[in-house]
Order: structure tokens, then C-alpha cells, then sequence
């Protein structure tokens, strides 16, 4: 793995957060919102309501920016993202993980904990000079965000609908030329 879980998690959910934004739109009701958190581990205060998914909804331009953005202007938004939260990394163990860090108490809201999060998991990202595992989908049509996490570096695609959709496209240019 290139990087520890805590990273790998948060990154996979901060992009999957962006995607939700990405036609067709999803993260949008209470339910939506616990279904993710599930999937993604998140700990902590949770109101579920929809004033806590409005909230959420609210940070995805400001996520876009963090994992769309060069080096040095993500360490800028990481800094001020971590700042402007009071952010103190602390140790932790849960739910079967082992140690890991949080960085803000478990009670605030849960939009600032994701910020700091993905704020957490982009230093490590930055420090290893990893940014090219993050990207914007290689579909013309399609503004959805890639995290790439293989070995080889070979994800270009956001979801298999798109990654599908070019192979097909692919295939009928080929039968054509013939």
C-alpha cells in the first residue's frame, strides 16, 4: 500500500465526497449522507439531519480545490484548511484499526472533521510528492475525480460507467477504421 489506511481512507472518501457532486448527483438526504459514513469508517458526532448534509454539500468546492490543486498550492490550502480548524493531531484507536491520528475532537461538526481529514491525509500526499495519484477523470464528458492507488498507476477512469463508456467508444472507432 502506498499509504497508511487512515490516508487511503480519507483520501478515497474525500474523493468519493467530490464525485457526489458529479452528475448524477447522490450525498444528497440524511440517509445518503449514513450510507457514506458507513462505507468510510467516519467516527464521532453525527446529527443526521439535513442541515448536517447541507454542511457537507458545502465543503465539496473547497475539497475539489485541495485534491485538484499542484503541490505547493495544496500545502497552502492544507495549512490554512488545518489553522482555521485548530486542529491538533492526537493518536487514536478504534474500531479495530490500530493507532492512526485525529486531529479535532470527536464532538464538532462533521463537515469540519472531513475537512481536517482530508487535510490529514493530503500532508502525507504532499510530503511524498504523491499528487499525481489524483486527478480528474480521463472521460471528456465527465468531471468526476480519480484517486489512484495502484502500483502501476493505471486508474484513468472515476467509476467503470466511464471507464466502460471509452472502451465501447474505443471499440466502435476500431470496427470502424476496418
Amino acid at each position: 500500500m502506498v499509504f497508511a489506511h487512515d490516508t487511503a481512507m480519507a483520501l478515497q472518501a474525500a474523493v468519493t465526497l467530490v464525485n457526489s457532486d458529479v452528475e448524477p448527483v447522490s450525498l444528497t438526504t440524511p440517509d445518503e449522507l449514513d450510507e457514506f459514513l458507513s462505507d468510510f469508517g467516519y467516527t464521532g458526532r453525527h446529527d443526521g439531519d439535513q442541515a448536517e448534509v447541507d454542511a457537507v454539500r458545502g465543503i465539496l468546492p473547497r475539497l475539489r480545490t485541495l485534491l485538484t490543486s499542484g503541490r505547493d498550492q495544496a500545502a497552502v490550502e492544507v495549512n490554512e484548511m488545518l489553522f482555521q480548524a485548530k486542529a491538533l493531531p492526537q493518536l487514536a484507536r478504534h474500531d479495530g484499526y490500530d493507532w492512526h491520528l485525529h486531529a479535532v475532537a470527536p464532538d464538532r461538526p462533521l463537515a469540519d472533521r472531513i475537512i481536517v481529514e482530508t487535510a490529514m491525509a493530503m500532508i502525507d500526499v504532499i510530503r511524498a510528492d504523491e499528487l499525481s495519484r489524483l486527478g480528474v477523470c480521463a472521460d471528456d464528458d465527465c468531471e468526476g475525480l480519480v484517486l489512484d492507488l495502484s502500483r502501476n498507476r493505471s486508474r484513468r477512469f472515476c467509476s467503470t460507467a466511464c471507464g466502460n463508456r471509452n472502451a465501447v467508444a474505443a471499440y466502435r472507432a476500431r470496427q470502424a477504421a476496418n
